[in-house]
């Protein structure tokens, strides 16, 4: 008898520890639901405060992480994603959402290393792929991109951002007509997509076809009159031809949609 109260007296604490964890664990996920952010934030920290060893703390860190990315808070969110890594070095989709901070911060090394582990684990991961290549794309490692892309169409031929982005590695590497090969493709499926109108009169205006490019940057617009991407290729080409007046109202038109003053400043100061 001895033994068994000895026992319990052991035991209860613990048991009530467990299912308080696993209550603080459930109610954060509610207030994620409810984007109740700040209380997740802090039931999810006092769930691992309370069970610091816990298994399972892989996933409220990876919770926690995606709490914070949210709250716009990355250097926390990073190291929640870390120390659920710590727990779970191998997981796939926790390296892919730290590897996406990472991206957001402009952090592109270390979100490369992240996405070579998930391809070390995962062969056919298709935002791996899709995210190296754009990170090799940024490197210049234009051979390195087109394995990639490769890779990516092979799994999915139809992926939309495989698609485009092979185009954009293939305007970039100056095989335009391959680039509109892949574009017009696209646009005969999608034809309401104002985002292929602006990406096929890029490679129209690097072609020196300025009048096809302006009739895509206006279809684009028709579709989409809240692109801020239109309006700056419209107003780099309007400046090109010197029609400072109409560039001024683009550049101005696109920094009302969010573009910073600053990345234009350049741009405006030659519409004077």
């Amino acid at each position: 008898m001895v033994r068994i109260i000895i026992a319990l007296l052991f035991c209860f604490p613990v048991a009530i520890c467990a299912q308080t964890y696993q209550q603080l664990s459930e109610k954060a996920i509610e207030c994620i639901e409810n984007d109740s952010l700040p209380q997740a934030e802090e039931l999810l920290l006092q769930a691992l405060k309370l069970e610091p060893k816990n298994g399972k703390n892989a996933l409220l860190f990876s919770n926690l992480g995606l709490v914070q990315r949210r709250l716009g808070e990355f250097d926390k969110a990073l190291e929640s994603y870390s120390f659920a890594l710590n727990f779970a070095p191998l997981a796939v989709p926790i390296l892919l959402d730290r590897a996406a901070i990472y991206m957001e911060m402009g952090k592109t090394d270390r979100a490369y290393t992240d996405y070579c582990q998930v391809l070390d684990e995962d062969k056919k991961n298709k935002e791996a792929l899709l995210m190296r290549a754009y990170i090799y794309v940024i490197r210049r490692d234009y051979p390195a991109a087109r394995i990639d892309y490769n890779r990516l169409l092979e799994i999915e031929p139809q992926s939309y951002s495989g698609r485009l982005g092979l185009a954009t590695l293939e305007q970039k590497e100056g095989k335009f007509r391959e680039a509109l090969e892949i574009l017009n493709k696209m646009l005969a499926t999608t034809p309401e997509d104002a985002t292929l109108y602006i990406a096929r009169a890029d490679v129209e205006r690097e072609m020196k076809h300025e009048d096809l490019a302006m009739v895509d940057l206006e279809e684009a617009i028709r579709l989409d009159a809240a692109s801020a991407d239109a309006y700056l290729l419209r107003g780099n080409i309007y400046l090109v031809q010197k029609k400072k007046g109409l560039a001024k109202a683009d550049f101005e038109k696109a920094i009302s949609l969010g573009v910073p003053p600053a990345d234009l400043h350049e741009q405006l100061r030659q519409c004077k």
